[in-house]
């Protein structure tokens, strides 16, 4: 059974910082890409940042030079750094991974970024 948990989530002010973290189960996660989307109320869900299995990245542009994602095999846990929050950064945040054919989300963690 896949099983994708974040955390990190939470309230900050423009320009604050927050790490969020995914840990996986159930996949074989060096082999995997992972990937963090957002979605915000009344907006499609977007991709963020990606990660590939060797470590190559790939970011949205509204997020370049401010969020940077990362890997930590040994604990299967996949993290986003996101610096320089801005009020429109606010959005539901989950992790994902696609194994053989079928998408796997985890719940989600909340991002508010208000003053």
């Amino acid at each position: 059974q896949v099983l994708l948990m974040e955390s990190g989530g939470g309230f900050v002010q423009p320009g604050g910082s927050l790490r969020l973290s995914c840990a996986a189960s159930g996949i074989i996660f060096s082999r995997n890409a992972m990937g963090w989307y957002r979605q915000a109320p009344g907006e499609q869900r977007e991709s963020v940042a990606t990660i590939t299995s060797g470590g190559r990245t790939n970011y949205a542009n509204s997020v370049k030079g401010r969020f940077t994602i990362s890997r930590d095999n040994a604990k299967n846990t996949v993290y986003l750094q996101m610096n320089s929050l801005k009020p429109e950064d606010t959005a539901v945040y989950y992790c994902n991974v696609l194994y053989y054919g079928d998408q796997y989300w985890g719940q989600g963690t909340q991002v508010t970024v208000s003053s």
